[in-house]
């Protein structure tokens, strides 16, 4: 039975995969496939992905689809469609998974699978020189949901992190595919999913990343003017939340500045409360710096 389905979501990125394919060899578990989505790469990732489907080194299945570009979350939702496993993990290319990372996240799935508002695992991240990324969780286990240990009032958790969920909830809240934008905000379908479920937290680092240059978290805003609609939304929601101030006031002042990246002004994004337009001048002067 596979339990977990390690999902790559791929762009032109071949010369990192040694490295992330010799981490799942390290792996102690072995109840995992490895699910590769290409999303229109025009380098030699597909050469590379046969050598490791022709490797007798690995005992996992690997799934290699090749789709046309449209972006990492239109690559997501093919591979929640084609994943065998019950548990969905997220590896971008440029990263890699510590040696018992897999074990420990099908043991502590165990403890929380039965729960009928549980939507997975969540551990930590960390460099590949050890450094955490982030706060920690204040205690382990946790179960919370991410709406709470993050935007609440009293919720102080920073940094990456990894989620795990099942494949069942991501099958529930497919990313949007907006015509003419190639990035939608995870955090609006991660935002969707805690309104909802909790997540079962534990302090150990199971994954490892570190912040490339060319990659997403190097460009985001520019990213997320070039998909104005997906952004919009994304803080629109926020808005509608349970959360702390703070994250609102933020939230709105960034609904404002991306709003403003809009230009088919025919096109319909989420309206928010009246009071919401105290934030709009410093989201035009955040939107006006941006396009310096």
């Amino acid at each position: 039975m596979i339990r977990i389905t390690v999902f790559t979501p791929l762009y032109n990125r071949a010369p990192l995969l040694e490295d992330l394919y010799k981490s799942l060899l390290k792996q102690n578990y072995h109840s995992f496939e490895w699910l590769i989505v290409d999303d229109g790469s025009t380098d030699n990732a597909e050469q590379i992905i046969r050598t490791f489907i022709a490797d007798s080194a690995h005992t996992f299945p690997i799934g290699y689809i090749q789709k046309e570009n449209g972006g990492k979350h239109t690559a997501i939702n093919r591979g929640v469609e084609e994943a065998n496993g019950e548990l969905f993990l997220i590896l971008d290319s440029d990263d890699t998974l510590p040696a018992g990372s897999l074990a420990t996240i099908a043991q502590y799935y165990e403890q929380c699978k039965g729960y009928k508002d549980c939507a997975g695992v969540c551990g930590l991240m960390a460099h590949h020189d050890g450094q955490l990324i982030g706060s920690g969780f204040p205690k382990t286990p946790m179960y919370e949901s991410a709406l709470q240990f993050r935007y609440a009032e009293k919720g102080n958790v920073t940094g990456d992190l990894l989620e795990v969920y099942k494949t069942a909830v991501m099958r529930e809240f497919p990313f949007p595919e907006i015509e003419d934008e190639k990035f939608c905000p995870e955090s609006l379908v991660w935002n969707r999913i805690a309104n909802k479920y909790k997540l079962f937290c534990l302090n150990k680092v199971i994954y490892y990343r570190d912040y490339l240059e060319g990659g997403l978290t190097s460009k985001i805003v520019k990213i997320r003017m070039k998909s104005p609609i997906a952004s919009t939304i994304t803080y629109a929601e926020m808005l509608a939340y349970d959360i702390s101030l703070k994250w609102k006031i933020r939230s709105a002042i960034n609904y404002w500045r991306f709003k403003y990246c809009i230009k088919n002004k025919s096109l319909k994004v989420p309206a928010v409360k009246w009071y919401w337009r105290l934030f709009q001048l410093v989201g035009l002067l955040m939107h006006l710096k941006d396009n310096r």
